[in-house]
């Protein structure tokens, strides 16, 4: 009657696990605010723009029904300068405006999944991948798996100091 239960052990789940979970919530994340028009792609302004405002995208950008900020770039990339200040720019806000925000590198499994041609034709220009923005309209209480999990990663990623928590989506 009072004999101990045996319960199973808990195993803490491997970085390298819960990075592929993390990954993979992303890229369900992206094809699912692109298919739903959740999905803003490419907040990058012109010099001129920039010199009018900071933050010129707080123009366009409610920021309340801002989810998630991606910030994309891959490795040959980091000297850019002047990409380097649009996402200081964009971090402050995001952190200003409670919104998670994670870096990412794998700009061609990127466009992959966003379904950006792989050629560039004459007349077609490619949308600006840097940065993109998931947003949930405060009418609708969208949920998605992967919003849930890469909501989870970032709040237990600031637990840690990481406050800009990185992925590498990888090419398939």
């Amino acid at each position: 009657p009072g004999r101990p239960v045996a319960r199973p052990a808990l195993t803490p789940v491997s970085p390298g696990f819960r990075m592929q979970t993390v990954t993979a919530a992303v890229e369900e994340l992206l094809v699912a605010a692109q298919r739903q028009d959740r999905l803003t792609v490419g907040v990058r302004v012109s010099q001129a723009d920039e010199c009018v405002s900071q933050t010129p995208f707080l123009d366009w950008v409610d920021p309340d029904s801002v989810v998630l900020c991606l910030l994309a770039i891959d490795e040959e990339e980091e000297d850019d300068i002047a990409l380097q200040i649009h996402f200081t720019l964009i971090q402050s806000f995001c952190c200003d405006n409670d919104i998670d925000i994670m870096r990412v590198s794998g700009m061609q499994r990127l466009a992959q999944l966003l379904g950006e041609p792989t050629e560039v034709q004459g007349t077609t220009e490619a949308r600006d991948l840097h940065c993109l923005l998931v947003t949930n309209p405060h009418t609708d209480a969208w949920k998605s798996h992967g919003l849930v999990e890469v909501a989870s990663y970032c709040e237990e990623s600031r637990g840690n100091n990481q406050w800009v928590p990185y992925i590498s989506l990888q090419e398939r």
